[in-house]
């Protein structure tokens, strides 16, 4: 199957963030024998070299010179709250030139399914091109495009023409599914299909163990909770902090990842008494992501809604690591956290409810390993991109050969 993905985020170079998952899963399908073309705006970050992919990567210029670039690559919202007045002033632009690049793609390689990730931009842009060729369009919702739709008149009105033409719409959590169809999507063509993990690269490993502890004052010994993502409002890291106090007085905890939250949640640990406990590790490269998930004991995932959010795959990557998750219960969390066999399952923004949990696993090791090894199976058998990508590409064919079909379950494995 030839298949044309279309992505506004994309690893720019080795170890960038932006975009991992659709690069996952783009090369998991081209590792199954279809032929996968990524088509992407430029940045002049990109530094990509033909060794370090197997996938075709084209990407598209929207504007000159090109330090204007700017739209896209994680910078385009404030927090998930609001576009960025330079994003805002270079989207006509972004929209103009991509749906025209869209379109040349697809007429030169004439591809099977058009895979579109965000309803806007890359859904309105593939939209175009499925209307004028006649290509199935699947549209895949990680989650800030339903506020970005929502934010005006015509965004909602192309968001719509997009979900119009889409033959699927996927979401990777009820909460986006549902936020979805509040948008105008047809329920009969939503389905709930997440993005996961490479579980072969995401594996127990203390290799780094003692001296990433190390550098942070702490000791084999000390019970570590783990975060991973950006600092933004929607991911609930505040909860966490506040809960803190609560917990456990010989565990500390380490929040990987940098965002607008950042002095915030400094303040916030300060305010409360607590800063010496909570370490904030800033931004890494995506290589060294797994030796943090394994400097922990326990994973936590304090999601809060609204706005309306998909899985956050952080979750998902410490399960693959061997970590029990403590996870509120909104978002994708619910999806892929079993309560009570792969972690805990807590009160969106309860942090007496969050700390209990913690501190039930903080004193029991046994029950974190055990939960941990549940969660490790759990992703290997459901969640890592093999099965994935073949979920995708049934998807795929189905919608080619029957049009838009009505979806009632959750591929591939009901959680």
């Amino acid at each position: 199957m030839k298949i044309l993905v279309l992505t506004h985020n994309y690893p720019r170079f080795r170890g960038d963030f932006s975009g991992a998952f659709i690069e996952a899963l783009s090369e998991a399908m081209q590792a199954q024998g279809h032929q996968v073309t990524v088509l992407t705006p430029y940045d002049q970050r990109y530094n990509r070299q033909p060794a370090d992919h197997r996938v075709t990567i084209r990407t598209y210029r929207y504007i000159w010179p090109d330090r204007l670039h700017i739209a896209g690559y994680m910078r385009s919202t404030h927090a998930d709250r609001s576009i960025r007045l330079g994003s805002l002033v270079v989207a006509p632009l972004l929209f103009l030139f991509g749906s025209l690049a869209t379109l040349a793609q697809a007429a030169r390689d004439r591809p099977d399914i058009l895979h579109a990730h965000w309803v806007l931009p890359n859904g309105f842009m593939a939209a175009l091109t499925a209307r004028l060729l006649n290509i199935p369009l699947v549209v895949s919702m990680p989650g800030a495009d339903v506020f970005i739709s929502s934010m005006n008149p015509l965004f909602l009105c192309m968001a719509r023409f997009a979900f119009n033409q889409a033959r699927a719409i996927t979401t990777n959590s009820h909460d986006l599914r549902q936020a979805a169809e509040a948008l105008g999507a047809d329920a009969r063509k939503c389905c709930l299909l997440i993005y996961g993990v490479d579980s072969i690269e995401m594996v127990p490993d203390d290799s780094r163990r003692s001296a990433l502890r190390a550098q942070l004052g702490l000791d084999e010994n000390t019970p570590v909770i783990v975060t991973v993502g950006r600092l933004v409002p929607k991911k609930g890291f505040d909860v966490l902090v506040k809960a803190t106090p609560l917990i456990d007085p010989s565990a500390h905890v380490v929040i990987v990842g940098h965002g607008e939250q950042l002095n915030y949640l400094k303040t916030l640990a300060a305010s409360l008494g607590i800063a010496h406990r909570v370490h904030f590790v800033g931004s890494i490269l995506r290589t060294d992501l797994i030796h943090y998930y394994n400097m922990g004991d326990i994973f936590v995932m304090p999601t809060v809604s609204p706005p309306a959010d998909g899985l956050n795959v952080a979750a998902v990557e410490a399960m693959s690591c061997g970590l029990p998750v403590v996870a509120s219960d909104v978002g994708g969390n619910p999806l892929v956290v079993a309560d009570g066999e792969t972690g805990l399952l807590v009160r969106m923004g309860d942090t007496e409810a969050l700390a209990a949990a913690i501190n039930r696993l903080v004193a029991d090791p046994a029950q974190r390993q055990a939960m941990g090894q549940r969660g490790r199976e759990r992703v290997v058998a459901q969640f890592s991109w093999p099965q994935l990508a073949t979920a995708y590409v049934n998807l795929f064919a189905e919608v080619s050969a029957a049009g838009s079909p009505a979806f009632s379950s959750y591929r591939p494995a009901s959680p």
